[in-house]
């Protein structure tokens, strides 16, 4: 596998030229205290340094050595003890933290570099503060001040870890069946019991305490989804004076045996009489977990770049290497025995796929940082309420598309590999393995779509969406006329879109299957379309740079590569959806 290097030249160019985010830093005050584009240009370069030199060299022999469960105690992979007290020490678990209890109060559309350039090194490395992050969002969000002095600082500091325990044996996605409960005691805290699975960082040897936020319900609550509290739930009790105290009563009962994060504990949590406290109010576990969905499940669609942009690092320097047959042109390397695959044009086909939904992905998963930027920090509420509903249409698509993306890329690079591709010694296996979890957890794809569509798009009428067409509309209108040639096939495919949703509004007042056999060619099509506008405001940053520097040609090139080939996709699946959902009703349950 070819070492990585974290894409610093590309994050740049995304952050300072084609959003400029520095300009939106300076006009909400909360962030212009904290950040400008030296300190973010500081912080990426160390981000790069110690992804590329501390973690990224132990992703191989971590999925080789992988987790072990010992009697509740789980060891992970060796070094990657030392690895993650030096990802502490160098503050990286509060990039996005409080300044108040300790973190470094970035933007997340830092943190979201910062996480790509992590997962990218190592991705089951990058689990673990991924999880620790969540916690705190839902922590700061919505916990008492009490829980968050006591629990906040530690945890920035990656003194502790955080897991977040939502899914039962029986209960994934449909949290409104979960069984744990959670009883009353006379101190204010709560008893704990209940089974969780697919707990990641559940148990681990990496950090000191570990800090469970369990999604539980009380003996008295309603029924369903509306009936679900959330619990702080310490691995050891924490003593007044912050030291720890006796282990509280849960356990490890298993770790998963998995296709790929072989290096991330995956685990079964056994609470029996745990003692916890609750967050937020009765009943309101939903709505605390949500603090921290929509920064998670981007984080997701981050993983499936990161993995994209791996593959694809690993798969270039592949192909230059590689000599086998000639250009069907002629010879181009004419002092060896073949030429480097990269001559050759489907090799090229795959490089462009891989090198277009990768940039694509990276301004798009930018951008929506932006927005959660935007309705964290703006102070006028107009702008801020603009930036939530785009928040609330977008986080589907950005955890959705950009994992069916990473999936495509990875295999795009396992066959560019060709046999070598397949085997361990060269490393690209292990990708494909481990981004296909991305398209899983968080909630499926599947499940991302039906949001996307049913509550983001029909839900409200058409105008969440409205929001996002509308800007897209604003851009081609005043663009200027050197980017035509991106424009027109932009608005092109927003008027497919378009017409594809109106259509999808006329049709579900009547039939809701077609929301359901629709929805994941829908979130496509949109995710083409949302890559397009990306490609077009890159576009706009390279145009009048093209013929001085070979870095602006490349993105232009690769955006005209895009608008060619990848783009047209969004009138196929339009078809596709358009054929509506009545085939997929011949055959009765039992038939199948």
């Amino acid at each position: 596998m070819a070492d990585y290097k974290a894409p610093l030249r590309d994050i740049r160019f995304v952050l300072n030229e084609v959003f400029k985010v520095s300009r939106l830093w300076a006009a909400m005050p909360a962030l212009a205290e904290v950040v400008d584009e030296e300190t973010a240009n500081a912080i990426l370069e160390e981000a790069g340094k110690i992804s590329a030199e501390l973690i990224a060299p132990l992703s191989r022999s971590g999925d080789e050595q992988g987790c072990a469960w010992n009697n509740g105690e789980v060891s992970t992979p060796d070094g990657f003890a030392q690895a993650y007290r030096a990802f502490a020490e160098g503050g990286w678990g509060g990039v996005g933290g409080d300044p108040a209890y300790g973190g470094m109060g970035m933007p997340k559309v830092i943190g979201a570099q910062v996480e790509e350039m992590v997962n990218g090194a190592n991705l089951s490395f990058g689990l673990y503060p991924m999880l620790t992050a969540g916690a705190c969002l839902a922590i700061k969000a919505h916990a008492s001040e009490e829980l968050k002095s006591a629990f906040l600082p530690n945890l920035y500091a990656g003194i502790w870890a955080g897991s977040m325990c939502l899914t039962e044996p029986h209960a994934g996605t449909d949290l409104g069946i979960i069984r744990t409960k959670a009883e009353p005691q006379a101190d204010g805290s709560y008893k704990v019991s209940g089974t969780k699975i697919f707990i990641t960082g559940g148990e681990q040897d990496l950090t000191e305490n570990i800090i469970h936020l369990v999604l539980a319900k009380l003996p008295d609550a309603p029924a369903g989804p509306k009936g679900i509290s959330l619990f702080l739930v310490p691995k050891f009790m924490v003593n007044a004076d912050g030291s720890l105290g006796s282990r509280n009563a849960l356990s490890c009962g298993s770790i998963e045996h998995k296709m790929g994060i072989k290096a991330s504990a995956t685990c079964v949590m056994n609470f029996d009489g745990a003692t916890g406290w609750i967050i937020d109010a009765p009943n309101r576990g939903l709505a605390a977990m949500f603090t921290m969905m929509n920064y998670e499940r981007l984080g997701v669609g981050i993983q499936g770049l990161a993995t994209g942009e791996r593959s694809y690092q690993n798969a270039v320097e592949y192909a230059r290497d590689r000599l086998q047959s000639r250009s069907p042109s002629g010879a181009q390397s004419k002092d060896t025995v073949a030429d480097p695959i990269i001559v050759h044009p489907d090799v090229r086909r795959m490089l462009l796929t891989m090198k277009a939904a990768n940039e694509g992905g990276r301004a798009f998963s930018t951008y929506v940082a932006m927005q959660l930027d935007t309705a964290r920090f703006s102070e006028d509420t107009a702008t801020r309420q603009r930036a939530e509903g785009l928040v609330a249409l977008l986080t589907p698509v950005a955890k959705a598309f950009l994992t069916d993306m990473g999936l495509e890329t990875t295999i795009h690079g396992q066959q560019i590999f060709g046999g070598h591709g397949y085997i361990r010694e060269w490393g690209q296996e292990q990708l494909v393995r481990d981004v296909r979890i991305t398209q899983i957890y968080e909630g499926t794809n599947g499940i991302q779509a039906l949001d996307l569509v049913g509550r983001k798009v029909v839900g409200t009428g058409g105008e969440l969406y409205k929001l996002f067409a509308d800007e897209i509309r604003h851009f081609t209108a005043t663009a200027c006329a050197d980017l035509a040639e991106f424009t027109r096939p932009l608005n092109s495919a927003l008027d497919n879109l378009d017409e594809l949703t109106a259509w999808l509004l006329d049709r579900s007042k009547n039939n809701p299957n077609e929301i359901g056999a629709a929805s994941v060619e829908y979130l496509h099509a949109f995710g083409y379309t949302a890559y397009a506008y990306m490609w077009a405001l890159m576009a706009k940053a390279s145009v009048s740079r093209e013929a001085q520097d070979d870095f602006y040609a490349s993105k232009l090139g690769t955006a005209r590569f895009y608008f060619a080939r990848l783009l047209p996709r969004v009138q196929s699946l339009a078809a596709s959806v358009r054929a509506g959902s009545d085939s997929l009703y011949l055959l009765d349950a039992d038939q199948f």
